[in-house]
């Protein structure tokens, strides 16, 4: 009985380990549907999202909009007059852990704007949980990818931007125009390139989310810049 016993709880365990899913399996199936939700943004395609998504799904767009599931089917359009485009996963990772999956994703943008063509790209991170029914999106939060603006010439030669400029009686940096750039040295760290966005608007290449915007009195002199991070300013006074 006890030789019985043993057996019928080995072939349980085998049995119970073999109805576990295989990782790569998974991330495929979940590759397969994520990129199915993708491809039924643009025609607007609610009935695919529906059974998709969780019925307690939740969601945060590239713009802090939240939604739950009634609020996404709701807001899913098909693309106007004049407007094609589609996303297409260009990086995708999973985390698995027993029913849930973790999974982040890049997908590129393509969209025909009345003959303009606009490439973009989102951050998202999605969970499901693995139901009866399959696999279930139950949350996701989006990001848009910020990228560097294309840059412009400006008049370097005039340098109307160079000086030292000062945060704080101690904090002060020194601006030289240098080629088609700026550049900005504060003792003990290293030399800051920024290229120019549109005239008093610099970008530093690989910091899309901050700009240094120059300021002018009256006459046009240049009386400092604010370093501007999304909406938030912090403002640097030029020296004599």
């Amino acid at each position: 009985m006890m030789f019985r016993s043993i057996a019928l709880a080995l072939i349980i365990t085998a049995s119970a380990t073999g109805a576990q899913a295989d990782p790569s399996s998974v991330e495929q199936e979940l590759r397969r549907d994520t990129q199915t939700l993708l491809d039924a943004i643009a025609p607007g395609d609610t009935a695919t999202w529906d059974r998709l998504l969780d019925p307690k799904a939740i969601q945060v767009d590239e713009n802090d909009m939240v939604r739950d599931k009634a609020q996404i089917l709701a807001d899913l359009k098909p693309l106007g007059p004049g407007l094609t485009g589609n996303l297409q996963i260009d990086d995708f990772r999973v985390a698995l852990y027993d029913d849930v999956a973790v999974v982040t994703h890049e997908d590129k943008e393509y969209l025909d704007y009345h003959g303009q063509v606009l490439r973009s790209r989102f951050r998202m991170t999605d969970t499901w949980r693995r139901t009866p029914a399959g696999w279930r999106l139950l949350g996701e939060q989006a990001l848009a990818v910020r990228q560097d603006p294309p840059s412009v010439p400006f008049d370097s030669k005039a340098c109307i931007y160079a000086g030292r400029y000062a945060l704080t009686d101690e904090i002060v940096v020194a601006i030289a125009c240098r080629g088609d750039a700026l550049t900005v040295e504060r003792p003990g760290k290293p030399a800051r390139t920024f290229l120019a966005e549109t005239p008093d608007v610099f970008f530093e290449p690989g910091s899309p989310r901050t700009r240094r915007i120059f300021q002018r009195d009256p006459a046009g002199r240049v009386t400092g810049f604010v370093d501007r991070r999304e909406e938030r300013d912090i403002g640097w006074k030029k020296l004599p």
